[in-house]
């Protein structure tokens, strides 16, 4: 299956409907050519307003986690594939979660991308759905094993502003976890790549 195909599939359930109608397509990034695959929550109102992934104070920090510009984030090398591709809407307490449906999309999408080499979960959505059993009972000690998900997995936490307040409180994300990503980060995309197809 193509990926316009797979896009048109989303865009014709109903479930859908509100976004297609107001011209929102689904806000991924995929390429063929991509070694890294970002697997975040969802788009949150400012992304769903530019249409670009982790356009917003997110995306800012995620880049400086992981060490590169803006221009290699949306380059060819990098996907980004939300647990949800559109913004599910404001709650009490921040966004609220992404609809769980949306997952099934993953499947597809991911077979459609042959070189990804690490794949950067993003957050408790991205973690509970792709690490199942094998994650801690927190998410902070799933972050502080990292190492223990290599190679196909680094799970880390999401890098909005409501979880400052975690970074603070637990220093050694910074000091360790993101350093191993950046090396991680930069150990594959300085790899050259024998595929030049795209979409």
């Amino acid at each position: 299956m193509k990926l316009e195909e797979i896009i048109e599939e989303i865009q014709k359930d109903p479930r859908n409907e509100n976004y297609t109608k107001r011209g929102i397509p689904p806000i991924i990034q995929v390429n063929k050519q991509a070694k890294i695959l970002i697997i975040g929550q969802a788009p949150g109102r400012k992304v769903e307003e530019t249409l670009i992934p982790f356009n917003d104070q997110s995306g800012v920090t995620l880049r400086k986690w992981l060490g590169i510009d803006e221009k290699t984030f949306y380059s060819k090398q990098i996907a980004i594939m939300p647990m949800d591709f559109y913004f599910p809407g404001k709650g009490k307490s921040g966004d609220l979660a992404p609809r769980k449906f949306m997952a099934a999309y993953h499947k597809q999408i991911r077979k459609l991308m042959p070189n990804i080499q690490l794949t950067i979960l993003i957050g408790k959505y991205a973690i509970d759905y792709y690490l199942k059993k094998e994650k801690y009972s927190t998410l902070t000690q799933t972050v502080r094993h990292y190492a223990q998900y290599f190679p196909e997995y680094f799970p880390i936490v999401h890098p909005s502003p409501l979880n400052y307040g975690w970074r603070k409180k637990n220093p050694w994300f910074e000091k360790e976890v993101v350093p191993a990503l950046q090396d991680k980060v930069h150990e594959i995309l300085e790899q050259k790549s024998h595929c030049d197809m795209e979409f």
